[in-house]
């Protein structure tokens, strides 16, 4: 399975952002209001960085910065590791699980397209895999595909 099989499954295709100046709290009121655990930093259209739960509790909360006083810029992740949405969903676990990272943006020929997460790959791996088991079932009791 390919990242953009994942993207064309997700139910919100919207790429949710902020701007380096953004406060944390605003960010964080648009992470809540959509129920998500990260937000990329766009400039001028481009991607900056990422903010995550993890940045907030790591690099605002421990280091005892105020969320309403502090900058997205000041705290967002700025090394972003990508994806292409030719990728397969294994390296993309494999990039997640080597570096301790729960969302990855997705490029299409060097333009932003979306973000995955490691519940869009897990609910994707457990969909395939309960696939194969149908088909297997079907198999084995002789009914057809």
């Amino acid at each position: 399975m390919l990242v953009q099989q994942i993207l064309a499954n997700k139910r919100i295709s919207t790429i949710w952002s902020v701007s380096p100046d953004t406060t944390v709290y605003e960010a964080l009121e648009l992470m809540a209001e959509k129920n998500i655990g990260a937000v990329l930093v766009l400039e001028n259209e481009q991607l900056a960085g990422i903010f995550s739960e993890r940045d907030y509790a790591r690099k605002g909360v421990l280091k005892g910065r105020a969320s309403r006083d502090t900058l997205i810029k000041d705290v967002m992740t700025s090394q972003v590791i990508t994806v292409e949405t030719e990728q397969k969903i294994e390296e993309c676990m494999q990039i997640m699980s080597d570096r301790h990272i729960r969302h990855l943006p997705v490029n299409y020929k060097g333009e932003l397209v979306g973000i995955i997460s490691i519940n869009d790959i897990v609910s994707a791996i457990i969909r395939e895999q309960m696939q194969h088991i149908q088909s297997l079932e079907s198999y084995i009791s002789g009914s057809p595909y």
